[in-house]
């Protein structure tokens, strides 16, 4: 299978490179950078000298389409919505690591996004890729939407429960946490080293983009008009997200009965391992993998389900799930070039 990845000096992109150069069945041939045009990846980014030897070009639609099947989108938004119509007419498949094609409102696209959708023709093509919920819809797909990585690590964690009928589900908080990597490579004064370092901020309280796609997936599985209250958080480490989410229950139940109803929800999908009572995820337990690991609290004082869901940003939040997502598209084994043990310590 050729692949290229359009936007190749971001974080997203690198971390594509990563897992295709040990994939069996796919082919990198080409890395789009307008910034970088001419340059080879090891000049930006050296840990990939004499393993990487490609160098990054401009985008040319038509010459691309020729010799490619796949198309990895690892671009900011605002970006993919006007170029993958014309892959997608030239018979190539597009995976888009960026928010241009998630919600299905182009009004709440608008709102949140601050600026204008993508063609709505192309919105409803889009199939939503967490890979482990609409993994039917994924594979006969030929644009996938790969989800951003909070509402990875929080759908994943919150789904299974909130199917049982024992839930408040208009009672739930999210309190996430990530690493810097998260804003990407850039520079900015919010991710500078003398003021991350030794400090814990919130940011973007009420107005995180990921809002609306956390509700509208939630919607979407329970069928019922959901509003949840979610906060953010930079911590002083590089990757890893921490989603620490609270609901109420409506019926009593044990945390034993919770890891149960767990393990066979997710007794077919290798990525997500539940962790036994009494024991809880850390973020370094999932760093530079495509895992994602949850664990529980049924707090019988106060009727309330505590879980803490914990993945690596750029792996299981981004290019992780998007080759999780190709092998879907492709039919094969879902851990193909992904089956990595974590980075410990």
């Amino acid at each position: 299978m050729k692949i290229a990845i359009i936007g190749g000096t971001g974080y997203g992109a690198v971390e594509l490179v990563r897992f295709l150069n040990n994939h069996p069945y796919a082919e990198l041939k080409a890395i789009v950078s307008h910034s970088q045009s001419g340059v080879e990846l090891s000049d930006v980014y050296p840990h990939t000298t004499d393993l990487i030897n490609i160098k990054m070009e401009e985008l040319d639609i038509d010459a691309l389409s020729e010799v490619i099947d796949l198309v990895f989108f690892a671009t900011p938004s605002n970006i993919s919505k006007g170029i993958i119509p014309s892959f997608i007419e030239k018979g190539v498949k597009c995976i888009d690591l960026s928010g241009d094609f998630r919600l299905k409102s182009p009004d709440a696209y608008q709102k949140w996004y601050q600026s204008s959708p993508a063609d709505q023709n192309y919105i409803d093509k889009a199939v939503y890729g967490l890979s482990e919920i609409y993994e039917e819809q994924v594979k006969g797909a030929s644009l996938i939407a790969n989800p951003g990585c909070f509402p990875t690590a929080t759908l994943l964690a919150l789904i299974p429960v909130m199917e049982q009928g024992f839930t408040d589900n208009n009672s739930i908080i999210i309190d996430a946490k990530t690493g810097v990597s998260g804003a990407g490579r850039s520079l900015s004064l919010n991710v500078h080293y003398s003021e991350t370092n030794d400090n814990l901020k919130a940011y973007k309280l009420g107005e995180h983009k990921h809002i609306p796609e956390i509700e509208q997936t939630l919607q979407e599985q329970s069928g019922e008009d959901i509003q949840v209250t979610f906060s953010t958080h930079l911590v002083p480490m590089t990757r890893g997200i921490m989603s620490t989410i609270y609901i109420d229950l409506t019926e009593t139940k044990s945390t034993a009965d919770i890891i149960d109803i767990y393990k066979e929800y997710y007794k077919n999908h290798p990525f997500v391992r539940i962790r036994p009572e009494g024991t809880l995820p850390t973020t370094k337990e999932v760093y530079g993998s495509n895992y994602c690991d949850i664990g529980f609290h049924s707090d019988q004082r106060t009727g309330k389900l505590i879980i803490i869901s914990v993945i690596d940003n750029l792996v299981k939040g981004a290019s992780g799930q998007a080759i999780q997502n190709m092998n879907l598209l492709y039919g094969w084994d879902v851990t193909t070039g992904l089956n990595y043990l974590p980075i410990y310590p």
